[in-house]
């Protein structure tokens, strides 16, 4: 199984988008500075994710995420999710 998911960060008030086949090492690493992207932000909370059966259509996806550059289209995403 691979994943496709939305982590944010308080202290930089910024959310990130990524593609991993174990989520939970993943978020760790972000936690442990492992991401140079979210090294310096300790607080990152997943907030969303999809899971995929390859990492082809994971990547596929976070790329469909990202290529909308919208906070608004994220906060959709997460909204919709925990409305379900």
């Amino acid at each position: 199984m691979f994943y496709t998911y939305i982590i944010f960060s308080n202290t930089l008030d910024k959310y990130y988008t990524g593609s991993c086949k174990n989520i939970k090492n993943r978020l760790n690493d972000h936690l442990n500075s492992r991401s140079a992207y979210t090294k310096v932000a300790k607080d990152c909370i997943m907030v969303y994710f999809e899971s995929f059966d390859s990492r082809s259509l994971a990547v596929q996806r976070e790329m469909e995420i990202k290529k909308k550059k919208s906070r608004k289209y994220i906060e959709f995403l997460i909204s919709k999710e925990s409305s379900e």
